[in-house]
């Protein structure tokens, strides 16, 4: 069975605007707040575990 590399989170800002990525291309939508940009990688991370269990 292929396993797949874990999914490393950052939250980046561009000007006003806080983005979440991940280590495998994901990328979030640009959010005015940190805390919604945390949360869309968490979201990603914890869809992810779901999908290769």
């Amino acid at each position: 069975m292929h396993q797949q590399a874990p999914h490393h989170t950052t939250t980046t800002e561009r000007g006003s605007f806080a983005v979440a990525r991940c280590s495998c291309g994901w990328s979030g939508p640009a959010r005015r707040s940190r805390e919604k940009a945390r949360s869309d990688a968490e979201t990603h991370t914890v869809e992810e575990s779901r999908h290769t269990a």
